[in-house]
């Protein structure tokens, strides 16, 4: 029913659109294809253009609620990150490519780049890429390994899903913690716990 690939396309969407880490988009899509038997390329196709779409709104929200809860120090810090990234020309879309490639979340890369207030066609094309290919794979492999319902949902809180959670929060706390200026400027690791307004 037309209605599931619906619910596809939304609950991609809602993992992907909060600032924090939740179970990648792919796990998602791999549970209700294999509840609902859904085509696999169909689930796909919408399960990343939902990411894509809540991605893309995280990007544009973002910035407005940094400015609220962090001091302009560090939105000016993040966005010295994200204008050193812009200006490293195809290696930084490479940059963004390979990391979305790799099974890490995706949050960080998109709250620094709202942050910096990066535009999202600077984001979104490396992404869409290296999510398609991503999540393709692993949709796939998931088909092939959830033969029943049961199985997927035991599989979904192991050691793997942990240390991606675990290292997401790190990567956060490293966005929102390191000072960056100093880092690139002056080669000195630096924390700064004094962001918030």
């Amino acid at each position: 029913m037309w209605w599931q690939y619906v619910l596809v396309f939304v609950c991609a969407l809602a993992v992907d659109i909060v600032p924090f880490p939740l179970p990648p988009a792919f796990v998602v899509m791999i549970l209700l294809q294999t509840v609902f038997k859904l085509n696999i390329w169909v689930v796909i196709v919408l399960g990343v253009g939902g990411s894509i779409v809540g991605r893309y709104i995280l990007t544009l929200y973002i910035p407005k609620i940094s400015a609220k809860i962090f001091k302009p120090s560090k939105n000016e810090d993040v966005q010295f990150l994200g204008n050193k990234l812009k200006t490293k020309g195809w290696k930084g879309h490479m940059t963004i490519l390979v990391y979305s490639l790799l099974p890490l979340p995706t949050t960080p890369l998109f709250i620094a780049g709202g942050m910096a207030k990066m535009k999202p066609y600077y984001i979104i094309p490396a992404f869409f890429v290296g999510k398609f290919i991503s999540d393709t794979a692993a949709v796939l492999m998931g088909k092939y390994a959830a033969e029943n319902t049961q199985q997927l949902l035991h599989g979904m809180i192991n050691w793997k899903s942990i240390v991606g959670l675990l290292l997401g929060l790190l990567l956060i706390f490293a966005l929102l913690f390191v000072d960056w200026r100093t880092l690139y400027q002056h080669k000195k690791f630096k924390l700064m716990f004094n962001i918030w307004r």
